[in-house]
């Protein structure tokens, strides 16, 4: 009997597998498998063909999926993010390496058997970057795809060393294997900067100063802020994000230029976000209560980055500027989700 084919969404609990499984599943151009560390909400099983809860270090949980499904394509967004990854650098490298690793020799062997190169789409970060001071990360301004490559968590020196891992399956998997297949992994990757949503708290990023403070100034709840207002790193709103990856996931492969690349949307500094906070919620409450350890790693990433490369090779351009993404997007959602609460 045939196996169904399917789009496998791991991380699927995730705020991006949020609004992917609503994206996805409204246009109905694929049978969805969700798989997470969670129990996925009840909400968003009912719009998957399966969801499942394990880990993807779990080879054996992976090796029943290829026998019951034809995996037709991957979004990876399975993670243990920058501030997690610090309290545990090991688990980290295991979930963050070695489940990227088991993912994609789980689409390598797909391609192999359906004879048709499999798409996976990994989201990178710009944890990925490593600017050694303020003063230089001042001076670098908007940084290109190759420059600064070397990054302070644990969380970047995974993504990187994801980023590569990708690049190996997608051109040199098995180069000198005698029975080598034809078919291959397609992999590509986005560094994402930090992700504001309207309708999901993020917990364990070292960005999410930004959408905690926003949350918190809708809940009426004081905020501690753990960055310094001066703190300057690029933000995206999530609609944008979605976006991105269901573009990228659908550009002809002969367009790209590269595997890996950059986007971007605004990047305010804290004082501007508490600024604009504080005039749609004029009540709100923050302090600035820095965290050392977290500032040196927020300093480290860059002010902006240069995603020129993507509008060029396949047309990203994103809808939200700052004002817009508060405006537009943000105040109109998170006013309605804390009434009704």
């Amino acid at each position: 009997m045939a196996r169904t084919s399917v789009l496998l969404i791991t991380g699927a609990g995730g705020e991006i597998g949020h609004g992917l499984i609503h994206r996805l599943s409204e246009e109905g151009t694929h049978n969805l498998v969700a798989l997470d560390i969670h129990e996925l909400h009840p909400a968003l099983a009912e719009r998957c063909t399966e969801a499942m809860q394990g880990s993807i270090t779990d080879t054996a949980l992976l090796d029943g999926l290829a026998e019951r499904y034809e995996i037709g394509g991957i979004i990876h967004l399975a993670a243990m993010l920058s501030s997690s990854g610090e309290r545990n650098p090991e688990r980290a490298h295991e979930v963050n390496v070695q489940g990227t690793l088991n993912l994609l020799g789980l689409a390598a062997g797909s391609a192999a058997r359906r004879e048709q190169n499999v798409p996976f789409l990994f989201p990178s970060s710009i944890a990925v970057y490593g600017l050694e001071s303020v003063g230089a990360k001042e001076a670098a301004g908007r940084v290109r795809e190759e420059e600064y490559l070397e990054p302070i968590t644990m969380y970047g020196v995974n993504k990187l060393a994801c980023e590569h891992l990708g690049r190996y399956y997608s051109t040199h998997y098995r180069m000198l294997a005698p029975d080598r297949s034809p078919w291959r992994v397609d992999f590509r990757s986005l560094r994402f900067p930090g992700l504001i949503s309207a309708d999901t708290v993020p917990s364990g990023g070292t960005s999410d100063f930004a959408p905690e403070m926003l949350h918190a100034a809708a809940r009426g709840e004081h905020y501690p802020c753990f960055a310094r207002p001066d703190t300057r790193i690029p933000f995206m709103a999530m609609p944008d994000a979605l976006d991105a990856i269901l573009t990228l996931m659908a550009a002809p492969e002969q367009g790209l230029t590269r595997r890996v690349y950059n986007v971007g949307g605004f990047a305010p500094t804290a004082q501007e976000v508490y600024d604009r906070t504080l005039r749609s919620f004029p009540s709100a409450s923050v302090s600035w209560e820095i965290d050392a350890r977290r500032q040196g790693i927020l300093d480290s990433w860059p002010a902006d980055v240069d995603d020129n490369r993507a509008r060029a090779d396949w047309g990203y351009a994103p809808r939200y500027d700052f004002e817009r993404a508060f405006e537009e997007y943000l105040l109109p959602a998170i006013t309605r989700r804390y009434a009704e609460a």
